[in-house]
């Protein structure tokens, strides 16, 4: 079976990691803070030093971290993946990144012989946990094949759009529309609130209707229960929200609001709450405290 490496141990790569051990897969593993490695460590996952360390003794190296700038340490570094690679190796950037980074991670890879994809994930920390991820792919369609059996250990919805960078682009696609969704279920808890409906019946309500839709259906029961930890950080949304603006300047369009949602979300990056979860945004609301 082939040897995985997993560089980056979060909320969500806990998650993912976790069910590629249950798969039996030998899972290698570098998270910047090791102490955040443990669950994994505990659950038979090895340690690494570096990914450099990483990428010399397994075959196929996932990574998901924060930041795009993360992304550039752990695969250009001095200690980083490329630097540990050889021929016929697979890597997988899973962060949600820019575009112009997959492609840029995808030339050096190939000069090396190496395959590399961008295969950034929908589905938050449940999706993780429960292996039922979406994602977004971009790079070479065989190399994709080739690894569908080890995607579908914490996926459930395995979608190829093209040439490297495609999959962030769909992810970007993505973001926007949970932008829609985060804002639309803030605003109607702040407004059935007002009005003194019941919240719960509110919900119940709405989700056996045309406005029934994933965030609500995940995030409206942790708001009601005033339940702020994060599926995924504010702190990464925002990054999101900015690299499908920055994207959307390049290609000539304008989002507004995605604009007025990144302003939003920014408003509780600046106040100190950027490690909220998404669903604090409707802490920026004087009616709801």
């Amino acid at each position: 079976m082939q040897k995985i490496g997993f560089i980056g141990t979060g909320v969500m790569g806990t998650g993912i990691i976790n069910n590629l051990l249950k798969a039996n897969f030998s899972v290698t593993v570098f998270n910047r803070t090791k102490a955040h490695a443990q669950t994994v460590l505990d659950h038979g996952a090895t340690w690494a030093d570096t990914p450099k360390a990483v990428a010399k003794q397994t075959d196929i190296i996932f990574s998901m971290v924060g930041f795009p700038q993360d992304v550039e340490t752990i695969y250009f570094g001095d200690d980083g993946i490329l630097a540990g690679v050889h021929a016929g190796q697979t890597v997988v950037d899973m962060t949600t990144s820019t575009p112009s980074l997959a492609v840029k991670i995808s030339t050096a890879a190939e000069k090396l012989g190496v395959q590399a994809l961008d295969a950034p994930v929908s589905g938050g920390d449940i999706g993780a946990k429960n292996g039922t991820l979406t994602v977004m792919i971009g790079g070479k369609r065989e190399t994709f094949e080739s690894l569908r059996p080890i995607f579908d250990t914490f996926s459930q919805s395995l979608n190829y759009f093209g040439a490297a960078g495609m999959g962030q682009h769909a992810k970007m696609a993505n973001q926007i529309m949970i932008a829609g969704t985060m804002t639309g279920l803030t605003e109607m808890l702040v407004y059935a609130k007002a009005a003194g409906l019941d919240l719960q019946q509110v919900i119940a309500t709405v989700s056996g209707g045309a406005g029934a839709n994933w965030s609500m259906s995940n995030y409206g029961p942790r708001i009601l229960a005033g339940n702020y930890t994060p599926g995924f950080f504010i702190k990464h949304f925002v990054k999101d929200l900015r690299i499908a603006l920055q994207e959307a300047d390049r290609m000539g369009i304008d989002l507004p609001a995605t604009k007025q949602a990144k302003q939003l979300y920014q408003a509780l990056v600046d106040a100190g709450s950027g490690d909220l979860g998404t669903q604090g945004l409707i802490t920026s609301y004087p009616s709801w405290q």
